[in-house]
């Protein structure tokens, strides 16, 4: 035995053996106040024999059958550990069909052709020696229909009849446990193992139930391909009768093994040590459970109690020892021992009487350091016999400390579970009892919190970029504080590119690795506060390669600390793919009322990958996950498990409550219902109530369900009603319900508007005005007032027609409007109505009332007859709306030249009840613009316009045509514009050479060109000549020649000769710069013929000039 020490060494490493120590070992620990025992500790020497030589005989079975190899291994101690392998020391491998039993045999549910093989070994190993043991290996030989039909074809004639019969299915049977039924013991709390292996072909599958009950939930498992039924920690409640059932396509069969759960003891209350004053009173009690029931005995000092010294203060009551006014001899150490036949329980107690004056532990002035807001706990360990009594003050000369600010251990601790700035000062604990004081003071500091006042952001940053967190802190100013920057939970890398400052951290020359959570973590010897951000590396913007994606879905959800109202949701994020993720949002389904339908739940933000989530009670939740970057949403997560609250009584009532009558004597109450999750258990039904409004009326109430409507009747006409509706489910009821104001159902008003005035503002304008009704005989919701007003007839012609009456809707309680759009000059009627939510009252008296005067319209039509060569007829039709009494119509007419430019303006009154005028002494071939409008003691009104043209001489017309047809009038014409094309290249030729071309100065020198001769080199107008046609010069005219050497054009030559039109009746075209004009030989000498007009000529003039 170690010296100082109750430690017993056994050491056979010299050569002892170990079956001399075996046996039952006892510690025993004695003083002069008692003596204490030990368990009982067994040591038996482990084990390991050899397997028993025996002569194993081959295998030889026909395909399909069941098989058994046994295993038998030596007894050890511990049992040892089975398994098989083959000759290469290779498990063989199991399955369905094949596997090992909890005995170590080895068993064919049915055997194939690839079980054929001689190497079957079955090994023992033994752990504490550290060794195995082998079996001789077994041969197995499965015989196939086919070669087993081959060896009997061998053996027999041609003319005998042979042939095995094929494989054939088989129904299951049991190979272990045999016969229909078993049972088995097994202890409380140990591992409870069944098994069931079966033979059949097809390989049978094996299923467990337990009858009457349901196998344990979390503490079931299936082994060896469900063929062993594993229940961990067993209790009784696990005894029962377990059915394993055997099915193949053929049938099945079972097997029903009954378990009976035994317990060896265990404790419901250990005894406790004991300390008594002298003449105290006092308990032991040893308290065991078990199956059976365990036994109760008590020692003393390690001796059974009954042959124990006699103590007469003490007195054994079963399991329990009374102490009565102890003395200090009864101090002992006593032992309770609870046993059965499955194992026994032994616990010491020390009863140690004492008469012990008060002593405080706690050392003297002790100094405690809390921070605000958090429990302080001041100790005062004491001890003492009787035991002492503690009291607590603060300061000097305070008060003992009571109220519910404090809270007072029994271990003599005070406690201050909100611990202020004014909490600091001198605390003194006084332990006291029948023998003695003392007391002991003790320091308190309050320090201010540490606050972390600008904490680390989230930050993406470009690859090779710079980033900076903060971490700005506030703190008392008597702590230290130490901060420490952490990387994803781990220290710093130690790389220069990390710079830690007094408040940040700086990470220089980013790269990808750089990428996690970065925490700032703030220690004092009081507190410790810390703040996280993720730093994001992306690629810089050119890189091609960065792919930016949606998130992949958060996956690995998972529901913990789950409660009534409350649950918390955790998930592991998928891929960012290279786009931070901004946030998460959480999608709830309720799949007891709205199975396959998702809602918003909530959303945290990107860096959270847990949220507490509030529940709903009576409502089955399941919950997914959807990550969000700027790219946009993921796919959502899978499904997390299911979650079902409990019920409870519905926390809102419905919505939208609303009273209103649909008949005048009903009242129809309207709610929205409740969603499923709103009900908050089952049986969800409404308590509607109501009364009528200002009348001492009691509640009257009613309970429905499946509905959101209810209707009273029987009630007056439009009169105010206090409602109110109530959720109730199987639980009870919602909270009180506010009430609402509605109203019963409306009627038509009953009386009409009164003291109606119609004031006429214009001809087609007029306001009116009425008096209210009264709101009571409104007998509804005041909607506005409805004018109904229409024509009767228009006072220029007498005549009604049939009549449209228009309406105009007035809102609330206005009691005047405008009428607009009145037609001039008619008599009209008009009546007012009130207007409530069931429709019109009465109508007012039809008022009359007349528009004055005011303009016309236009004329209906203005049309233009007759025309000759001096005058035009010209007709009319009235306006369609006089609009008053016509005074006249206004005509005024104007020429329009070729130009389109307008001549003088004629204007002409007319009587109004004239339809037709003839204007006389017009131009001829003139065309004219015509107004016309129509007037009445207003005003004029609109006017319409028309054009017409007065008719020429027919034969000047036709002369006109003629020419105009003609072939050489078309051929002269061209040779006239390619003249003038040449002249104007020359011009620009000589003009480009610096000669001049002064036609007019060549003029004023020369009275007559046919005088003086052309010069060929005078850059005038010799050089067009030649031209022109030097050849021709001196020629005579040919036939047909139009133009003689003379440059003169006779008349009896040709009637259209150039002469005449350079030189005819319209002298203004020699003037616009016409060569012919101005080369023609002749001066102006004559006054031009014909009549001469101040406006420039018309087509029809131009063409008279060849006359």
């Amino acid at each position: 035995m170690k010296p100082n020490s109750g430690t017993l060494v056994i050491n056979i490493m010299n050569g002892g053996k170990a079956e001399a120590y075996e046996g039952v070992y006892q510690c025993t620990a004695r003083n002069e106040r008692g003596a204490a025992i030990s368990n009982n500790i067994v040591i038996r020497p482990s084990r390991s024999p050899l397997w028993t030589k025996e002569k194993l005989e081959p295998n030889q079975v026909r395909e399909g059958d069941s098989l058994v190899l046994h295993c038998r291994p030596p007894v050890g101690l511990p049992p040892p550990i089975i398994f098989w392998m083959d000759n290469a020391f290779q498990r063989l491998p199991q399955s369905e069909r094949v596997s090992q039993g909890l005995n170590g045999d080895l068993y064919f549910s049915n055997v194939q052709p690839e079980d054929t093989r001689e190497d079957y070994i079955c090994y023992a190993r033994f752990n504490h020696t550290q060794t195995i043991q082998q079996k001789q290996p077994i041969s197995v030989k499965v015989f196939s229909m086919d070669s087993l039909n081959d060896t009997i074809a061998a053996n027999l004639s041609d003319t005998d009849i042979y042939g095995a019969k094929p494989v054939t299915e088989r129904q299951p049977i049991l190979l272990t446990p045999t016969g229909s039924t078993s049972t088995k013991v097994e202890l409380r709390g140990n591992v409870l193992l069944l098994e069931c292996i079966a033979a059949g072909l097809p390989t049978p599958v094996i299923h467990w139930i337990k009858e009457g009950g349901e196998l344990p939930a979390n503490r079931t498992f299936f082994e060896n391909f469900k063929k062993t039924l594993k229940i961990i920690d067993v209790s009784e409640a696990d005894s029962g009768n377990y059915k394993c059932i055997a099915r193949n396509i053929l049938g099945s069969a079972h097997h029903v093994i009954s378990v009976t759960v035994k317990a060896a003891p265990y404790w419901i209350t250990a005894p406790r040590n004991l300390v008594l004053s002298p003449g105290e009173d006092g308990t032991l009690i040893c308290r065991a459970n078990g199956n059976p029931k365990p036994n109760i005995s008590w020692l003393a000092n390690g001796v059974p109690i009954a042959i124990a010294p006699e103590d007469p203060s003490r007195k054994v009551d079963g399991d329990t020892i009374i102490f009565s006014h102890v003395q200090e001899r009864s101090s002992a150490v006593y032992q309770c021992n609870a046993s059965n036949e499955y194992g026994y329980l032994l616990a010491n107690a020390f009863v140690n009487v004492l008469a012990e004056p008060p002593r405080i532990l706690t050392p003297a002035n002790k100094l405690y350091q809390v921070i605000s807001d958090s429990p302080a706990l001041l100790d005062c360990a004491y001890f003492g016999s009787p035991k002492p009594e503690i009291e607590w003050f603060k300061g000097v000369k305070g008060s003992i400390l009571r109220g519910s600010e404090y809270v007072f251990h029994d271990n003599g601790t005070l406690e201050i579970p909100v611990a202020q700035k004014d909490s600091t000062g001198t605390y003194t604990c006084v332990a006291r009892n029948e023998l003695g004081k003392v007391q002991n003071e003790v320091q308190l500091e309050v320090k201010d919190p540490t606050m972390i006042i600008k904490q680390p952001e989230y930050k993406v940053i470009q690859r090779y970029g710079q980033v900076s967190f903060e971490c700005i802190i506030k703190h008392d100013s008597t702590l230290l504080p130490t901060v420490i920057w952490l990387k994803d939970n781990d220290e710093l890398p130690d790389d220069e590119r990390f710079l830690v400052g007094k408040d940040n951290l700086t990470i220089m020359n980013v790269t990808d690795k750089d990428d996690g959570t970065y925490t700032c973590i703030v220690n004092t010897t009081l507190d410790s506060v810390s703040a996280s951000a993720v730093l994001t590396v992306v690629a810089a913007p050119p890189t091609p390669a960065i792919i930016y994606a949606r998130p992949n879905p958060p996956f690995d959800l998972e529901l913990t600390g789950q409660l009534e109202r409350s649950v918390e949701l955790s998930w592991i994020p998928g891929d960012e793919n290279n786009s931070p993720i901004t946030n998460f949002v959480i999608e709830y389904e309720d799949g007891l009322h709205e199975p396959g339908v998702w809602h918003y739940q909530t959303e945290v933000p990107g860096t959270q990958t847990t949220v507490q989530l509030k529940l709903s009670p009576y409502v089955n939740y399941s919950f997914r996950v959807i990550a969000v970057n700027e790219i946009g949403r993921s796919q959502p997560s899978e499904p997390s498990e299911q979650y079902l609250t409990k019920s409870a009584n519905p926390d809102e009532n419905p919505s939208n409550v609303q009273g209103i009558g649909s008949e005048p004597d009903n009242l129809v109450i309207t709610w929205e219902s409740l969603k499923g999750f709103q009900s908050n258990g089952p049986g969800l039904q409404y308590k509607v109530s109501w009364r009528q409004k200002d009348v001492d009326d009691e509640w009257t109430s009613v309970i429905v369900a499946n509905v959101s409507k209810y209707i009273v009747s029987g009630t007056p006409t439009f009169v105010p009603y206090e409602i109110k509706v109530q959720a109730l489910n199987d639980l009870g009821y919602a909270p009180e319900p506010s009430e609402v104001i509605g109203h019963s159902g409306e009627d038509l008003p009953m009386v009409a508007p009164g003291n109606v005035q119609v004031h006429v503002i214009n001809s087609t304008l007029a306001k009116v005005h009425w008096d209210p009704v009264p709101l009571k005989t409104v007998r509804g919701h005041l909607q506005g007032y409805k004018v109904y007003y229409w024509k009767v007839q228009s006072l220029s012609r007498r005549s009604r027609r049939h009549v449209e009456k228009k309406i105009l809707t007035f809102r609330g309680n206005k009691t005047f409007g405008m009428l607009p759009g009145l037609e001039p000059y008619s008599s009209y009627k008009l009546n007012v109505r009130v207007v409530n939510g069931k429709g019109e009252g009465p109508a007012s008296p039809d008022k009359v009332f007349k528009t004055p005067e005011g303009v016309p319209s236009s004329p209906s039509f203005l049309k233009i007859t007759n025309p000759t060569l001096d005058s035009l007829t010209l007709e009319w039709g009235s306006p369609t709306h006089p609009n008053g009494v016509l005074t006249s119509y206004i005509l005024k007419f104007q020429p329009i030249n070729n130009t389109h430019e307008l001549g003088p303006l004629v204007e002409i009154r007319i009587p109004a009840n004239e339809s037709s005028l003839i204007l006389k002494n017009l131009n001829y071939s003139t065309r004219y613009k015509f107004y016309f409008n129509a007037q009445t003691s207003v005003g004029s009104g609109n006017q319409i316009t028309e054009e017409a043209v007065t008719i020429m001489d027919e034969a000047m017309a036709s002369r006109q045509v003629d020419i105009a047809t003609q072939g050489w009038f078309i051929g002269l014409m061209c040779a006239v514009a390619l003249l003038i094309l040449i002249l104007l290249i020359v011009c620009f030729i000589r003009r480009n050479k610096g000669g001049k071309y002064p036609v007019k100065e060549k003029e004023d020198a020369h009275a007559d060109p046919e005088i003086q001769p052309m010069k060929e080199d005078d850059g005038t107008f010799g050089e067009y000549r030649s031209l022109e046609s030097d050849a021709e010069d001196h020629k005579p005219l040919k036939k047909g020649s139009r133009t003689p050497s003379d440059r003169t054009v006779k008349k009896e030559d040709s009637d259209d000769s150039l002469v005449d039109y350079g030189e005819g009746v319209n002298g203004q075209f020699n003037e616009d710069g016409s060569f012919i004009g101005q080369y023609s030989g002749k001066k102006e000498k004559e006054p031009a013929e014909g009549n001469e007009s101040s406006e420039a000529p018309s087509p029809v003039n131009a063409m008279n000039s060849f006359v």
